[in-house]
């Protein structure tokens, strides 16, 4: 018996259809797209229409490009292999005035796209001015070398719905995008949209050519007022329970005194899947499902766990740790981890990898 990460083909493309509608789509595939399997996605995103996509990785990015050759691929990370970028025709971000200024002779034939670093600060132009004295010196010098292909940002805030910060960073871009379209500017691509400003504000934003989704298109809410029917999760992570020991009251069960036993009889599962499988400790927190039925989790071991389970509850019975009715999302807002960490922390090379 071997604890298994499932993703049911059908499923995840039946919520990717879901998702993009009639939209232009920038498909994130970054971080072995979300630990779904880069080859997996990208075939999927194909199958879906999708013929645009973004990653972190340069060397993602190239294999994005072999499994895809008429794709546009965009890497939201700079770098300064520039030679690679050329030969695999990989889009790159512009990601600061200083950037441009130390790299301008060595950008030549690569397409970049401007980014602005709105309230996130991660990278980006601070202002508009500092985007136009670039455009205008481009577009002033015949000698210029890259091609100026799109503008782009990303809105840290999309997902919080307590304060101010989504309007402003809103507000803010699209007086550049504004701006930059007055005065004469063209781009082949503008994109902000990450899933949580596309799903608020149920449109593509004006003016922008693709937006850029990622945990949506992987089976995840991105915030929790979000209908769980708009988007299915097409992940299993199911374990064993491979025996069942009985303790007595004031038993200790697990490492450092995980858990003490409140009454003489209390049977425990032991279950083949632990920390080291990229179960997070905060996910321990909460239940399984066993036989359709939830029992919590009392201890969490690098290679076990121990779920508390009743006279229903025989060795070799399946334990679903994640599904459509355990969700990555629900989980999210019950404080386990974001979406992505929760994925990303799942351990594929002890788990066994399964495509259904």
């Amino acid at each position: 018996m071997v604890a298994t990460w499932e993703v049911n083909s059908n499923i995840f493309q039946q919520n990717v259809q879901r998702v993009i509608g009639d939209y232009n789509v920038m498909a994130v595939v970054k971080n072995n797209a979300y630990n779904y399997g880069l080859e997996f996605a990208v075939n999927q995103f194909l199958k879906a229409g999708i013929s645009t996509f973004s990653t972190t990785s340069l060397n993602e990015a190239i294999r994005v490009r072999q499994l895809a050759p008429d794709a546009t691929i965009f890497l939201m990370n700079p770098s300064i292999e520039f030679e690679k970028l050329r030969a695999h025709d990989i889009h790159m971000t512009l990601p600061s005035l200083s950037f441009y200024h130390q790299y301008k002779s060595e950008l030549h034939d690569i397409h970049v796209h401007v980014e602005y670093e709105n309230l996130l600060h991660r990278s980006g132009f601070k202002t508009l001015d500092e985007i136009l004295s670039v455009l205008v010196e481009h577009f002033s010098d015949v000698d210029s070398k890259m091609k100026v292909s799109g503008l782009w940002t990303h809105f840290g805030y999309a997902d919080e719905f307590d304060g101010p910060e989504y309007e402003k960073e809103l507000q803010d871009w699209m007086n550049i995008v504004d701006t930059l379209l007055e005065k004469g500017y063209q781009f082949e691509m503008i994109h902000a949209q990450n899933s949580a400003s596309f799903m608020r504000e149920s449109k593509v934003l004006n003016h922008h050519t693709h937006v850029r989704i990622g945990i949506a298109l992987y089976g995840s809410r991105p915030y929790s007022s979000l209908s769980r029917d708009t988007i299915q999760q097409s992940l299993r992570v199911k374990a064993n329970v491979i025996q069942i020991r009985e303790v007595n009251e004031n038993d200790y069960c697990g490492y450092s005194f995980a858990f003490k036993a409140k009454h003489d009889h209390t049977r425990l599962a032991v279950v083949d899947i632990g920390y080291g499988d990229g179960i997070l400790r905060t996910r321990a927190q909460h239940e399984v499902s066993i036989k359709g039925r939830k029992y919590p989790i009392r201890a969490l071991m690098m290679s076990h766990m121990f779920v508390e389970v009743d006279e229903n509850v025989a060795s070799t019975d399946e334990v679903i740790i994640y599904d459509n009715d355990l969700r990555i999302d629900d989980y999210t807002f019950k404080g386990v981890g974001a979406n992505s960490e929760q994925l990303s922390a799942l351990n594929l090379d002890s788990l066994k990898k399964e495509y259904v």
